[in-house]
């Protein structure tokens, strides 16, 4: 299974409603995992990073870009961040054993379905740009939003790769790229004066003779009274995240500033984090095997990786534990996506003997992707179970905290999505293994049976915990009706 990471950017930074509303698009795709979204108020907005393999990965974002289109309006956006569409750059990021050409495909594919279904023209950026200069994403939203609206149809440079020459009424245009990891590392200093943070990001930026790989803007924050140098880098192991804090304060001091905070929006390697602690603490003939939660991975994997990446042995261990989670949504899951899996090998073992049926082999394809959308759902239920236990306490601690409140009602729409999903995807895939009953071979029907058992026992399962989570859901403020609607059809009473 290979995966990648998509980090979407949103010109959203202030509204939570409408980037809850762009995150919970993703969620709704088996196989995607939401990972972190980071909003900023005075740039507006949003980095949501996600993962999953390259269909899904394609359809979670494409989802969030339609809801981008249907709510942003960047004729009054504004914002410290250079912006060109509601959905301003979509970086598709290899992990593990895919490669950046596998990226620049997904790139190109989400580029075309964009152009045709949302009416958004599509610039490829990075390692997936055909024209040369459409590499650096600074090129590419050159002028942004309002500049672009005005010479994309008479300068034959600014003709989009996918889409008509002609932006977007609101939501403009887009950049989708492939690119390796890049740290988004921002230094916040003590003076306000924004001047200061320019000088020092063109001191420290790669196009103006500074550091390699890395991209610099300075940017005033207004809601904290300080300036900000803003980077971008694109390559931390040719300029570790150490080597540009100190050219940073260098160039500060210089000016008679200093850095006195900095911050990383989204993800990071946790390799770059190891690097900053090695440099600074001068550490000689450090093994990282003897950090203590390096060695419980290595020695002891089920403590700390996946449920659905241990053994049936070591769920199961886990399961019987008096501990929340995980608990009915994950076994749910589990029981589902042995069933889906147990499927796929009875129409395998059906198929006829002079070649493959096609109906066959997309049914196969289809249970096999059901089979790794469960597994994920596994994990999925208890992060969703765990992140609403942590919004209740925060909720009960802060009672009058709107904020507290909103973040509640999303933590339980997510524990009552999440096994609507597991409910949705069981149902769909017996339907799929019901309909060919016909051509499975006899010798395997005690087979097909357990495949249905387990499939209908993961629905049954998965739509207890949506029934006893709507009521809190709708109690919360929060819309349950189309939940409501959805799993009653699947068979909820």
């Amino acid at each position: 299974m290979k995966l990648f990471e998509s980090v979407p950017n949103f010109s959203e930074g202030r509204d939570a409603a409408k980037i809850e509303a762009i995150a919970a698009a993703a969620r709704t795709v088996p196989g995607v995992r939401l990972l972190d979204v980071e909003s900023n108020a005075d740039h507006n907005r949003s980095v949501i990073s996600l993962v999953g393999e390259g269909d899904s990965l394609v359809e979670a974002v494409f989802r969030m870009m339609q809801v981008a289109v249907a709510t942003l309006d960047l004729r009054t956006h504004v914002g410290e961040h250079p912006r060109m569409g509601a959905t301003d750059v979509v970086p598709f990021i290899p992990l593990g054993e895919a490669t950046v050409a596998e990226a620049v495909r997904l790139s190109e594919r989400l580029g075309e379905r964009v152009a045709r279904e949302l009416g958004v023209p599509v610039y490829l950026y990075a390692q997936s740009a055909r024209v040369p200069e459409r590499s650096d994403l600074a090129v590419v939203r050159k002028g942004q939003f309002e500049g672009l609206r005005e010479t994309i149809a008479s300068d034959p440079a600014r003709k989009p790769d996918f889409g008509e020459s002609k932006v977007h009424p609101t939501g403009g245009a887009v950049a989708i790229g492939a690119r390796p990891v890049l740290i988004a590392y921002n230094v916040y200093l003590d003076t306000p004066d924004v001047s200061v943070a320019k000088k020092i990001a063109k001191a420290v930026r790669a196009r103006d003779g500074g550091l390699p790989e890395v991209k610099a803007l300075g940017f005033e924050i207004t809601e904290r009274h300080q300036a900000q140098v803003s980077m971008n880098l694109t390559d931390y192991h040719t300029t570790p995240i150490p080597r540009i804090v100190e050219a940073v304060r260098g160039e500060a001091a210089k000016l008679g500033a200093r850095s006195v905070e900095s911050e990383i929006v989204g993800l990071v390697p946790n390799d770059a984090l190891l690097d900053a602690a090695e440099s600074y603490l001068q550490l000689t003939h450090f093994d990282r095997r003897q950090i203590l939660e390096q060695r419980l991975q290595e020695d002891a994997p089920s403590i700390s990786r996946p449920l659905a990446a241990g053994s049936i042995t070591e769920f199961a261990r886990r399961l019987s534990e008096r501990t929340p989670t995980p608990g009915g949504g994950s076994a749910a899951a589990a029981a589902a996506a042995m069933g889906a899996a147990l499927g796929a090998m009875v129409l395998r073992y059906s198929q006829p003997k002079d070649g493959p049926d096609p109906a066959l082999d997309a049914a196969i394809g289809a249970l096999s992707a059901d089979r790794d959308a469960l597994l994920a759902a596994i994990d999925d239920d208890t992060e969703a179970y765990e992140g609403l236990r942590t919004a209740r306490r925060a909720q009960k601690s802060a009672p009058d905290s709107s904020a507290a409140a909103e973040a509640y009602r999303a933590a339980v729409r997510r524990a009552t999505e999440v096994p609507l999903v597991t409910a949705r995807t069981a149902a769909t895939a017996a339907r799929r293994l019901e309909s060919l009953r016909a051509t499975v071979k006899r010798s395997i029907e005690s087979d097909l049976t357990t495949a249905l058992a387990l499939l209908n026992a993961g629905c049954v399962g998965a739509l207890s915990n949506v029934a006893i989570n709507l009521p809190d859901l709708e109690s919360a403020g929060g819309d349950g009706g189309a939940i409501r609607a959805e799993a009653r059809a699947l068979g909820m009473p």
